[in-house]
């Protein structure tokens, strides 16, 4: 039986430009994984927390959507860094191709790294002055 190539570099960008909304894990494993649903459920839940809680902070009502986004930056760097024999082995058992990786993922990597640790920062940031200030400075 043969299954079609999953395409590393693919599910390193999917993961790193729409993972938020869980796209990388349909590609990879199909409708039926219940973390890409998961990753997709953030969208309308953050939707009706800023519809029904208009008053609060937005990193409290866009809260799910931001942990999946930053989760999802970490996807996107665990799948680029995977090797591509074990890549292989994982997801391209049945294909009968063997996988390549070259200088687009590594460019992809980066970016997620550098727009990650930004996320992440501004996050924590941001909680903190909600935490400590009442969030008087934004």
């Amino acid at each position: 039986m043969k299954t079609t190539h999953k395409n590393k570099t693919l599910a390193t960008l999917l993961a790193a430009t729409l993972g938020s909304a869980g796209l990388h894990r349909f590609y990879l494993t199909g409708k039926q994984d219940i973390w890409g649903w998961l990753h997709f459920s953030t969208l309308p839940l953050s939707w009706l927390l800023g519809h029904f809680f208009f008053g609060l902070p937005l990193l409290v009502t866009a809260g799910p959507f931001i942990l999946s986004f930053l989760i999802a930056m970490l996807e996107a760097l665990v799948l680029g860094l995977t090797a591509d024999e074990k890549w292989d082995l994982k997801y391209n058992a049945q294909s009968g191709q063997a996988s390549e990786s070259s200088w687009p993922l590594a460019l992809i990597l980066v970016l997620s790294l550098g727009v990650g640790a930004f996320a992440l920062i501004a996050t924590i940031a941001r909680a903190f002055d909600l935490l400590y200030t009442g969030g008087s400075f934004g």
